[in-house]
């Protein structure tokens, strides 16, 4: 990290920020459990996940931006952390593709 980085006081949020960003993962964690005991495939089937996967990008987001320093970081740094969120994405759509193409199995009811 350059002198000029350090001295201008980029690269953190301060104390309340992190406070905030805390404040933040707290409640998206007890939203989950909140959603985990409510069943909600009223909706569709498979909705559950779907918010609980939501809420969990959405404190990984919190966590990469501002605890990783990325939303302070150069173009380069944005450009990787977003090829991962793509390779991420991949993995999970060649494991979904394996996963529900499958049949039911030995131990399908």
């Amino acid at each position: 990290m350059s002198e000029k980085h350090i001295e201008s006081g980029e690269g953190h949020i301060g104390i309340p920020g992190y406070l905030g960003i805390f404040a933040v993962l707290v409640v998206g964690t007890i939203l989950t459990y909140v959603v985990a005991t409510v069943d909600l495939d009223f909706i569709f089937p498979g909705a559950n996940t779907l918010v609980a996967l939501l809420i969990a990008f959405t404190k990984m987001t919190c966590v990469m931006l501002f605890f990783m320093h990325v939303y302070w970081s150069p173009k380069l740094i944005w450009l990787s952390a977003i090829a991962s969120l793509f390779w991420l994405a991949i993995m999970f759509a060649y494991t979904m593709q394996d996963y529900l193409t499958r049949g039911s199995g030995v131990f399908g009811g």
